[in-house]
């Protein structure tokens, strides 16, 4: 061994020694006869350091993982050996073993039964047994095996390269992890279930460790093995004899309910948890208000919700099978476990709570599919529903400001109620209705002296509802009059409480969350909206103190004026001043704090747009509205862009281009509230915004921050595209000049869509540009793709991958919009080049989503110039390239069937095949026959069956013959 390189093991080693010690464990690795030194080091206990005894483990589990197949049996046998030994030391040594070294230890000695069980090693578990008898050391390390071998039989995650490597891997060790367990059961599982049974009885008072550890064992091996050697009276009695142990009685719980979960026959399902439940009921273990460990009693919720389940499945079961006496009598089980689930569901801590959840919720399935409900089982419902509303309501302690993982495992427990209360919807919705009601009101009339939860909990109740008691497209105002009459009233006094007011963000936010869920009421009452209005904009909504309200605000304020649209128009004028100066761009050097983010101005000027676009007024007052909301924007731009042409620090350039790149976003953004040119037409509004096109134009010369400027102005085209059509056509060869100029992966990457929606959208129109700049943009791209990259870069792989996947998508648009003379006018030698990189895409890139387009391609051009008057050459090109492309790229190896890209590439490829028969016709029949499949040495009857698949008039014969 290299002594200086192993001193790097240790992790307070400097990183040279380190580096050191990686290299010499990779050599090691591929050596030869390494595996022997450590091997020799773990058997004699050469080293007494941990990290050596670790490592000298990690490079045998390399070569048992790896390399194993490469020794000679007499090697083979060494490792037995050198494991044995090792184990043997163990219960002799002064200490024993770090657990991380025990449990690297266990590993490999799973890893070697896998890998001999079946063949040399059918005696492993009496072998190791032998040896350790009932040593409790060697017991550990015993349980600790039993737990790797699970882990390798049933806990399979196993990761390889490729997809196709994957599936076959995970198909190749289900098989032989299935042959192992079924041989285990026939040869060994009886006397290991005898040796479990003997630990628990030897340790179950004098060493807890060790009998937890054992029924963490029975635990995980009860869901393979046979359940009677486990369910049997001495295992259970001596379970639940743990369960009154308060060392031992979480990890049987754990236990029991691994046994519960086992599937077998509804009929002992159910008089198997009913015997349990007796024995743990006349134990005492049912008083939960007796029992103030919050740790066992998380795993006991866990084990109750598991009995609950299996009593519910078994009945299911029974109901299918149609056996009504046994099913009668399981629902009677059910219903004696309720006032247990109900009294975990109102713990006050949630993790118990949360634990019985999925009882509940499938309890109430049952009761949804019965055709009438008992008193009782009412009374359930009603209990359940209550449970829910207190337990949604926050604690003291959850800090709003600063949410951490206590407060994110809330919102999920939270998550989880609200299935339970959509579920009791389903129940009864009528009871729903009427207890949030009662909630609600009485919470409301006295929200100035009630707790902030408590006023939260009662209007996001009025909130969940909504979800709660679905409607079509949110007309809870209308329909069903008791419905409509109670939410109605609901939002009434929502609205008028004055509840807006509680200095609580909690409550604020769950008042405009709610208004807004519920838009419709103020289309049945709108006397209503100014005062919510004035709650949106002043100090309780966007002028909030608190920055998470006033960013939510901003999003919700932006929903709210869409929703009511026409409503609006009375406060158009007084909303627009009220916001004016939310909409200021703040520059980077007025050190001026704006309440809203960019992000957050991004809404606001939307909300902007969508009050000026849809009101009453006349094209020419919205013309100046509209211009009066973007000519700051503009003036601002021009300043900002001389001051960055001039700026010499670099983070002052950075935050410059960052408050110009704003300002392109917010011109953008007011023109959502336009669906097309014709809406912008009739606003008047094409002027101004060809202004702003030559206001942000310019910026694309901009030398500095380049990557960020032309990113906004390129999304501002793409939104001019749509609302301008051909009115921003002359701008595009200028702007597309500029942002070809020393351009990167990423920049033609986003620069491809914008040329892509100009060419699916203009057509013809944009003809002579494409032709024009066809061959700049393809050098630009080759450019780049051709750059130098180091061999580990994956990001520099990823962009290229990326940019080619957008150079193909180009090229599709291009001949999918009919104007393949864009193309063919490149003169032959480029066209030549163009078309190689398709051939290229299709066969030689490992990289399915670019295949497909390239397929999509080649078989558009096949039928556009593939018949007798295509271009010349143009059919030998066919046949020498295209037909050869649709076979090598199926039988490369990473064409992998198991991805659903990779199908979808398939099918293309015979989509082109059969358009080359559709244009060449019998000429290429003849071809395959007679030159093509024979030179590949393919069969004269599968050639025939090839043949006459793709003469078939129907392409999916073809395609899914292909695909076998």
């Amino acid at each position: 061994m290299d002594e200086q390189a192993l001193l790097g093991l240790n992790p307070n080693a400097d990183a040279d020694f380190r580096q050191r010690a990686l290299a010499y464990f990779e050599q090691l690795k591929i050596s030869q006869d390494a595996w022997q030194v450590c091997a020799e080091a773990l058997a004699q206990s050469i080293y007494s350091d941990d990290h050596i005894k670790f490592f000298c483990f990690q490079v045998l589990e390399h070569q048992v993982k790896f390399k194993y197949s490469e020794l000679t049996e007499v090697q083979q046998q060494l490792i037995r050996e050198t494991l044995i030994t090792w184990l043997q030391a163990q219960m002799l040594n002064p200490q024993p073993e770090k657990t991380f070294i025990r449990n690297k230890a266990a590993q490999v000695f799973a890893l070697l039964f896998v890998t001999e069980y079946l063949t040399k090693w059918p005696k492993f578990f009496f072998d190791i047994l032998s040896v350790v008898d009932l040593n409790p050391r060697g017991v550990d390390m015993y349980l600790r095996i039993l737990m790797a071998v699970d882990a390798e039989l049933v806990d399979r995650d196993v990761v390889h390269t490729s997809e196709a490597s994957y599936y076959f891997a995970l198909t190749f060790e289900a098989r032989r992890n299935t042959l192992l367990k079924d041989t285990m059961r026939e040869q060994c599982i009886p006397s290991l279930v005898e040796s479990w049974y003997q630990i628990l009885q030897n340790y179950q008072y004098n060493n807890s460790e060790l009998t937890c550890q054992c029924l963490e064992v029975v635990g995980a091996y009860v869901s393979w093995i046979d359940l009677s050697l486990i369910a049997n009276e001495r295992f259970i009695n001596m379970l639940l004899g743990h369960m009154s142990v308060e060392v031992l009685r979480e990890e049987a719980c754990d236990c029991l309910f691994e046994i519960v979960n086992k599937g077998m026959d509804p009929i002992d399902k159910t008089k198997l948890v009913e015997s349990l439940c007796q024995v743990l009921q006349s134990a005492g273990l049912f008083s939960i208000d007796q029992e103030d460990d919050v740790d066992f009693l998380a795993r006991f919720s866990k084990l109750v919700n598991g009995m609950g389940q299996a009593l519910i499945a078994s009945w299911t079961k029974l109901i299918k099978s149609g056996d009504m006496k046994s099913a009668q009598d399981t629902l009677q089980a059910i219903e004696a476990k309720v006032a247990l689930m109900l009294q975990l569901l109102i713990h006050e801590d949630d993790d118990i709570s949360s634990n019985i959840i999925g009882f509940c919720y499938d309890y109430l399935h049952i009761l949804k599919q019965l055709s009438a409900l008992s008193d009782q089982q009412k009374a359930n419902v009603e209990a359940v529903m209550l449970a829910v509303m207190k337990k949604l309501t926050y604690d003291e302690e959850y800090n709003f400001e600063n949410e951490g993982e206590d407060e994110a495992m809330f919102v999920e427990y939270r998550k989880q109620l609200k299935l339970l209360l959509d579920r009791l919807a389903q129940v009864s919705p009528e009871l729903l209705l009427a207890s949030v009601r009662r909630v609600f009101n009485t919470t409301l009339q006295n929200w100035q002296t009630t707790r902030f939860m408590e006023v939260e909990v009662a209007i996001r109740l009025l909130y969940m509802l909504a979800e709660a008691l679905p409607v079509s497209h949110g007309a809870h105002f209308s329909g069903d009059v008791t419905k409509a009459t109670a939410l109605q009233d609901m939002m009434r006094t929502l609205v008028t409480s004055g509840v807006s007011a509680y200095q609580h963000t909690s409550v604020t936010l769950e008042f405009f969350e709610t208004v807004v869920r519920y838009e419709k009421f103020f289309a049945v009452e709108p006397q209503h909206i100014p005062a919510v209005l004035m709650a949106f904009l002043d100090h309780r909504g966007l002028r909030h103190t608190s920055p998470k309200v006033r960013s939510r605000t901003a999003y919700l304020f932006s929903r709210f004026v869409k929703s009511l649209n026409k409503q609006m128009n009375p406060f158009i004028e007084d909303v627009l001043n009220r916001i004016q100066d939310l909409m200021e761009l703040s520059p980077p050097e007025n050190g001026y704090q704006a309440l809203l983010s960019s992000d957050d101005q991004l809404f606001i000027y939307e909300t902007a747009g969508v009050l000026i676009v849809n009101s009453e007024y006349s094209a020419e007052r919205k013309q100046v509205l509209m211009r009066n909301l973007l000519t700051p924007l503009m003036e601002k731009f021009k300043v900002l862009l001389e001051k960055l042409m001039m700026a010499q620090d670099e983070d002052r350039q950075m935050a410059l281009a960052d408050c110009l790149n704003h300002a392109v976003g917010f011109a953008s953004r007011t023109s959502k509230a336009f669906s097309n040119k014709q809406t912008v037409k009739q606003c008047g509004c094409s002027e101004v915004y060809l202004d702003c096109l030559q206001t942000f134009l310019p910026a694309l010369s901009c030398p500095l921050q380049k990557e960020v400027l032309r990113s906004g102005v390129r999304t501002f085209l793409h939104r001019m595209i749509i609302c301008l059509e051909e009115e921003v056509l002359p701008f595009i060869p200028s702007a597309s000049e500029h942002m070809l100029k020393d351009c990167e992966a990423k920049d033609l990457q986003e620069f491809i869509p914008l040329i892509n929606q100009i060419t699916a959208k203009f057509k013809t129109q944009v003809s002579p540009f494409l032709q024009q700049m066809f061959m700049p943009l393809l050098h630009a791209i080759f450019e780049v793709l051709l750059l130098p990259a180091e061999e580990n870069d994956q990001s520099a792989a990823l962009e290229k991958q990326m940019l080619r996947r957008s150079y193909f998508a180009f090229l599709q648009t291009v001949t999918g919009s009919g104007m393949s003379e864009v193309i063919a006018n490149q003169g032959a030698e480029n066209v030549e080049r163009v078309l190689f990189t398709v051939i290229q895409g299709a066969v030689d890139y490992p990289d399915p989503i670019a295949q497909k387009t390239c397929f999509i391609i080649l078989s558009k051009l096949v039928e556009l110039w593939g018949g007798k008057d295509g271009p010349v050459g143009f059919a030998d090109f066919v046949y020498k390239h295209i037909v050869p492309a649709c076979f090598l790229a199926p039988l490369k190896q990473t064409f992998d069937l198991a991805d659903a890209q990779t199908v979808l590439a398939l099918s293309e490829c015979a989509v082109t095949l059969k358009t080359i028969h559709l244009k060449r016709g019998p000429e290429c029949i003849q071809y395959l026959q007679q030159e093509y499949l024979p030179s590949l040495q393919v069969a004269p009857e599968i050639i025939q069956e090839f043949c006459q698949a793709l003469q078939q008039p129907d392409a999916k014969v073809f395609k899914n013959y292909l695909k076998v």
